[in-house]
């Protein structure tokens, strides 16, 4: 099942087919995270040399990321973090995870010391998850530019491979942009090369990275796969997912300062089940008559879009699809199923999230060997 229309061929990605599905399954011996046979993450940029590598009994690693700029998450935060966790889970391998607190101080009207402060208060989020500690380094930019000289180095080799027009073609730049917006690009892109984490590889430069971002991240990757070569380092791999839509549909946008527009992992049992029976777009009809002739629109429903993302059992979903395209099934239940779903998510994240101490967080923001020197 694909969840958008977006066309691969937009972006110069190839689609995730169900012959890349079989392999990894056969490389990892386990069956492909919902996201991966649902179309969640549906694109990717040289996911089979990925496999090739591990197949040869080569290395990688996997880089994902998170712009602090709200001291909660939202649901939508989690899906490349709950699907990064199965890859390391599934492959057995490093993780780098990047708070971008430099990049949300230049967009946002906040303070580098808040934006700071908000990537430590995200880690315990993301920690929560569950990534293995032994495998796992979390990283402010603030804090890690400062102290990693191999990581500044490729920052600025990587920003004198990339012109300003070059940047303000991807990116979109104009003049009135504060030149550290310009200069960030380089920044985001230097963790997908290996030697930026020497207490993690040593000085090995080679060694391939696997990226899981949402497919709007994809032009700073695109750009990074571009300088990879004239630095004579691989090219990052990477796999994208479609945009979570907010709760009021697809035309909609999600905001951390727009409290109706997801579900936080702060909410209640109650704030959750206010808002996807107040605020979550049906794709039922007007009249319950109307509704049991003709059915609901599983295509623009977003509690059943959201059940696509957080249900485990297949077999349960396409009933659900079933029942509530026949007319069997009514918007009230299955805004009913959602809910239920919705509030053990955040209640057994909040309860993770509370074991998560400051010694904790320490642990894995230090740079540390991981055993991957040699």
């Amino acid at each position: 099942m694909v969840h958008s229309i977006l066309s691969v061929e937009q972006f110069g990605s190839s689609r995730i087919t169900d012959d890349l599905l079989i392999r990894i399954e056969k490389c990892t011996g386990k069956r492909p995270h919902r996201f991966l046979r649902r179309g969640v993450f549906f694109s990717h940029r040289e996911l089979g040399l990925i496999l090739d590598a591990y197949e040869k009994k080569k290395p990688f690693y996997l880089y994902t990321g998170r712009g602090p700029s709200s001291e909660s998450m939202h649901i939508g935060h989690l899906i490349p973090f709950l699907f990064t966790k199965y890859l390391q889970d599934a492959f057995n391998v490093p993780l780098v995870i990047q708070l971008t607190d430099d990049e949300k101080f230049l967009w946002k009207d906040l303070k580098a010391e808040e934006t700071h402060r908000l990537a430590y208060e995200n880690a315990k989020d993301i920690i929560a998850c569950g990534f293995d500690m032994s495998k796992t380094f979390i990283f402010s930019d603030i804090d890690y530019i400062s102290h990693c000289t191999e990581f500044y180095y490729n920052i600025i080799k990587i920003q004198k491979c990339v012109t300003f027009s070059q940047a303000r073609a991807i990116f979109g730049f104009q003049d009135s942009d504060n030149i550290g917006k310009i200069s960030f690009p380089a920044i985001q892109a230097a963790p997908s090369f290996s030697n930026s984490f020497p207490h993690i590889f040593g000085k090995k430069f080679d060694i391939m990275c696997l990226i899981p971002c949402a497919i709007d991240q994809d032009p700073y990757f695109r750009m990074t796969r571009d300088a990879a070569p004239k630095l004579h380092y691989p090219k990052p791999a990477l796999v994208h997912s479609v945009f979570f839509p907010a709760l009021q549909g697809p035309k909609s946008k999600m905001s951390a300062s727009d409290a109706n527009s997801s579900i936080f992992l702060t909410d209640t049992d109650e704030q959750i089940a206010t808002k996807i029976n107040k605020y979550a777009f049906s794709g039922g009809k007007d009249t319950v008559d109307e509704h049991r002739k003709t059915g609901g629109n599983t295509e623009i429903d977003v509690s059943y879009q959201y059940l696509t993302f957080f249900m485990d059992d297949d077999e349960r979903l396409a009933k659900i699809k079933e029942d509530y395209e026949s007319g069997k099934m009514l918007t009230s239940e299955l805004k009913r199923e959602l809910i239920g779903i919705m509030q053990k998510l955040a209640s057994d994240h909040r309860t993770k999230r509370a074991a998560v101490t400051d010694d904790v967080v320490k642990q894995f923001m230090t740079p540390r060997s991981m055993g991957f020197e040699d």
